[in-house]
């Protein structure tokens, strides 16, 4: 294993999406940063996987000091198992204060696995992540009861294990001329222990731009009446260069994929823009996009809830609002409508 003399206070494990750093690891660099800052010490961030050699200079440039990579074929695809051998005796060495991971499929599989191993303690879907000036300590903060309140904790036995909600944390803009060090890690694997093997992986077919990626968020809800009138805000977020969502009813109906449900049990996202079409508001849904920057609500039922938390509201049928509102928006941006008869 490379040598790991650097004081590393703060650990990442980061993910790879389709050979980038996944937004979440983007997000986690980003907050880990201050974290190792404040700490005065260096941030690492740990990579498993293949063929990973364009990770470590992209991880430089978003701001880690040292990337460790553990490329092994037999990590192309995710297994608690095989992680948890490497991960134990990265940490082993490295001896941080702080381990963090996003909430992702990953994260929420992965960390308490590796908390119990570590024998230590585990805050998951943090909202915000800073350390205590006092005692040090990393103060993680997380909603509770239905993202009705929060709760800050901090935990005494080491490392200090914590999962970021997607959006919780802002990512630092690439800077190319940053240094750092790019070390490869012990990536060994005693395929004896792994009990479970990947047979097949099906990746979500989303067109456009993801969710997760998006800067527009233009969603809908039980009020959208069916799958066909979502084609209205496939129109509405491809103008305005955005994504579209559901609430949890459109999903359970089969109007529109489960990847793209936002809630409390889908995807949690803080998009700068939201328009909520035809969406109640329960506290489920609002727990998915409650952060974003700005929340746009277009309801008939002029005491849906959705207005109690929107910064901007519309009392009246989406289907008589929307499509003027794309024309506006296609006048503002010079958008000419198409010719059928050219």
């Amino acid at each position: 294993m490379a040598s790991m003399t650097d004081r590393t206070a703060v650990l990442i494990l980061g993910e790879v999406t389709k050979g980038r750093l996944s937004a979440s690891t983007r997000e986690l660099i980003g907050g880990g940063r201050d974290l190792a800052d404040t700490l005065r010490s260096k941030l690492t961030l740990a990579v498993l996987g293949d063929d990973l050699k364009a990770t470590g200079e992209e991880a430089i440039a978003c701001g880690a000091d040292v990337v460790l990579l553990a490329e092994n074929p037999s990590l192309r695809e995710y297994q608690a198992d095989a992680y948890l051998q490497i991960l134990e005796r990265a940490v082993d060495h490295i001896n941080p204060e702080i381990l963090l991971m996003g909430h992702t499929s990953l994260g929420r599989d992965f960390a308490p696995r590796l908390a119990y191993r570590l024998k230590t303690g585990l805050s998951m879907d943090c909202v915000e992540l800073s350390i205590d000036p006092g005692s040090g300590l990393l103060r993680m903060t997380r909603p509770v009861y239905g993202c009705k309140a929060l709760s800050v904790m901090v935990c005494r036995t080491k490392p200090q294990m914590a999962t970021a909600r997607l959006g919780a944390m802002r990512p630092l803009d690439p800077d190319a001329t940053r240094s750092g060090r790019v070390a490869a890690i012990d990536a060994d694997i005693d395929r004896s222990l792994i009990r479970a093997q990947v047979i097949e992986r099906v990746d979500p077919y989303e067109e456009g731009v993801a969710l997760e990626d998006a800067r527009v968020i233009v969603c809908g809800g039980r009020g959208m009446g069916s799958g066909e009138s979502f084609g209205l805000l496939e129109e509405l977020a491809q103008l305005l260069g955005g994504a579209v969502g559901a609430s949890r009813p459109p999903c359970d109906s089969g109007w529109v994929p489960s990847t793209r449900q936002i809630g409390l049990t889908g995807k949690i996202l803080r998009p700068d823009l939201y328009i909520a079409v035809a969406i109640s508001g329960s506290s489920q849904h609002m727990a998915g996009c409650s952060d974003s920057r700005r929340i746009v609500a277009i309801n008939k039922d002029p005491q849906a809830n959705i207005f109690s938390v929107a910064h901007y509201g519309v009392v009246g049928d989406y289907r008589e609002i929307v499509p003027p509102f794309m024309q506006r928006v296609k006048q503002i941006l010079g958008v000419r409508e198409r010719d059928d008869d050219t």
